[in-house]
């Protein structure tokens, strides 16, 4: 047993890597720059948490998904491995602490989500982490040609200054070869050109592993419906097992879900408008089977991993093949047979035909949104830089009248050309710091003895409490008082109206982030000429993707794959197209028999072709037409314009 498989089997309680794995971790143990294209669950955060652990130094992982980093750091200390996260919404003071924390320990791994790099506290610090390894978690987001481009990703570059002999490990899911390409030049900027290396692809010296693209045990299909509900309804009722209905819009995962209540089918809905609390309990309820399928926006499933999703069902076509194939390789992810079901219909294709429009305004409607903004929080012209604010944006747009296409992708513009970021999922832990001396909390004690348990509590629990804001959890103080979480903070909003307590409640909800002071709005500029470039590779995913939806004879794991770079993926056999060919296959036999019975049925009258196929009730359409197609190749029988088929 090596030294890898003897920590595999120490901390995760695993006997055997997974195929590329143990590939992957010598290449960034013997100091390679290394790009991992790994499936969703195919088991990419051990990729470099193993390697982390078998040698000396700290693990850096550049991650953008809270949620994710959050999961990562708890499932980390409850193998007893040390682990930190400094994200979006913690305050200098917290974020100081946890570097002080992460040097002074025996600390192995820091999330970082990527903004956080530039700021000066992360450069003081980062000499004195002992780096030995960079992670790179979605790492697609890296190329403004990739579908998910974050800028703060490009400044991971700026860290080879500061770590220039440090590997660095850069995972993805999807990403196409250009992407590819794209990741590695951003990260390490190119010393070498390109070559082959043992079957595997090098950029510019990086070692690049690509796990198959083939999901033996998932059947891809797509159906044009008029009613997307009784398809739904219909599938769930002939495949039994856990299931996620992926849509477009928050108002229709409601919708869909209640639809499928009335059905008798356990169902709920989730999306990131929803609070916090209530997302981890519809979630949690999905993943002990309490729902049987969760209705959701493509917010949901990032880090979740439930090996038994039979099927995954998309009611909306997705915007492009990278998001489809994350989405749809949630389900069977335990190997057995399971379905992964696109249903459309021809609105859909030309609404993402033309989505390339709406997806990019123009600068005039970028700029109008920025006044918008500036507005609607009241930020005058030379302020701003660095701070958050909370931002409503369906308020937002109701005020302002704004379409919420133009909203959105103009706020994306803005974000991709660094003038500000807009989270909808940004956590920022409650805050509590004491007001009143103690003296005279000492006299308010006495006079209100109902508060005085959570008082204590405070004191007791957060040290420095007197001096300054500190990060408190009601959770953790209804556990300590024994109360319900909900009295809890009932009781810190009276200390709070007393004048006792300053408190803020914990924030999850949507943060608009200044990363540039506002200026005026016709001094606003947007870099044009890669904003048409991204426009253009957008419009070219569009295709790809309704070539895969309308597409009826190629194989669709083939499809995938091969727009991913995978060209040597085989047919699957199982998805709708594969089984489609092998119906419609005819054997000597078969043809014989059908040759035969349309010459004898039209022997002695013309018969329309719908006559025709009827009369030859039991076989399949696919089959009739090639014979009868044969026949008139063979002027055997002939077929007018009105589809009357005659004998010669």
């Amino acid at each position: 047993m090596t030294d890898l498989q003897k920590i595999l089997k120490q901390y995760w309680g695993f006997d055997h890597f997974r195929p590329l794995q143990e590939d992957i971790m010598n290449a960034v143990l013997a100091g390679n720059d290394t790009l991992a294209l790994m499936p969703t669950g195919g088991g990419k955060s051990l990729c470099y948490q193993v390697p982390a652990m078998a040698q000396e130094g700290m693990c850096l992982v550049i991650s953008p998904l809270i949620a994710l980093m959050k999961d990562q750091v708890e499932n980390l200390r409850r193998k007893n491995i040390t682990a930190f996260a400094i994200y979006s919404g913690m305050s200098r003071k917290e974020v100081i602490n946890t570097f002080k924390v992460a040097t002074e320990s025996n600390c192995k791994f820091l999330y970082v989500s990527p903004e956080r790099l530039e700021t000066s506290l992360f450069k003081e610090y980062l000499p004195g982490l002992n780096i030995s390894l960079v992670a790179v978690d979605e790492a697609h987001c890296v190329s403004q040609w990739g579908y998910d481009f974050r800028p703060p990703y490009l400044r991971i570059a700026a860290l080879w200054e500061e770590l220039p002999d440090i590997p660095v490990l850069a995972l993805t899911a999807s990403a196409t070869p250009d992407v590819q390409k794209d990741i590695c030049e951003k990260l390490r900027p190119p010393q070498e050109g390109f070559r082959n290396l043992k079957g595997q692809k090098e950029f510019a010296g990086w070692q690049v592993f690509r796990q198959s693209f083939e999901r033996t045990n998932l059947s891809y299909s797509t159906f044009r419906v008029d009613s997307k509900i009784n398809k739904i309804v219909d599938i769930l009722k002939k495949v039994p097992g856990t299931s996620i209905v992926y849509c477009k819009s928050r108002k229709r995962t409601k919708e869909i879900s209640d639809l499928l209540c009335l059905q008798n089918i356990s169902a709920d809905f989730y999306h990131a408008g929803l609070p916090q609390e209530e997302r981890s309990s519809k979630q949690e309820a999905w993943i002990s089977n309490q729902k049987r399928v969760i209705v959701c926006t493509n917010a949901f499933g990032m880090g979740i991993d439930k090996p038994d999703v039979r099927t995954v069902i998309h009611a909306d076509v997705p915007d492009c093949l990278e998001n489809y194939y994350q989405e749809a390789g949630r389900a069977g992810r335990d190997g057995k047979h399971s379905y992964a079901v696109l249903l459309y219909d021809d609105r859909n294709l030309t609404e993402l035909e033309e989505m390339a429009a709406l997806r990019f305004p123009s600068l005039e409607e970028i700029r109008n949104v920025y006044q918008c903004v500036a507005n609607y929080l009241q930020i005058p012209t030379g302020v701003g830089e660095g701070q958050y604010y909370d931002f409503d944006i369906s308020d937002f747009m109701v005020k302002f009248k704004l379409a919420s296409h133009i909203t959105l992708y103009s706020l994306k513009a803005l974000e991709q050309d660094g003038w500000l970021a807009f989270n909808e999922q940004v956590f920022i832990q409650s805050k509590v710091v004491f007001k009143l001396g103690k003296s005279a909390l000492y006299d308010y004690e006495k006079n209100n003895p109902l508060l005085e348990e959570c008082i204590k509590t405070l004191l007791r629990a957060y040290e420095g409490i007197f001096d300054q804001q500190v990060s408190i959890s009601e959770k953790m103080m209804a556990g300590l008082m024994k109360k319900d979480a909900g009295e809890v903070k009932k009781q810190l909003v009276h200390l709070h109206q007393a004048g006792v307590i300053e408190y803020q409640p914990q924030k999850d909800t949507p943060q608009l982030y200044l990363l540039r002071n506002r200026i005026k709005t016709d001094e606003l500029s947007v870099n044009m000429v890669l904003y048409n470039e991204r426009k253009e590779q957008f419009r070219r995913r569009m295709k790809q993707m309704v070539y895969y939806v309308k597409e009826t004879t190629e194989c669709r794991s083939r499809i995938i794959g091969i727009y991913f770079g995978d060209i040597s993926i085989k047919p699957c056999g199982i998805c709708d197209n594969c089984l489609n060919q092998k119906a419609s296959i005819l054997t000597k036999e078969e043809f014989e028999i059908l040759h035969h019975r349309i010459i004898n049925l039209v022997k002695y009258e013309p018969l329309h072709t719908k006559d025709l196929l009827a009369k030859l009730s039991g076989v399949k359409r696919e089959k009739a037409w090639k014979v009868i197609e044969f026949l008139q190749a063979e002027n055997k029988i002939e077929m007018d314009k009105t589809g009357r088929v005659t004998l010669k």
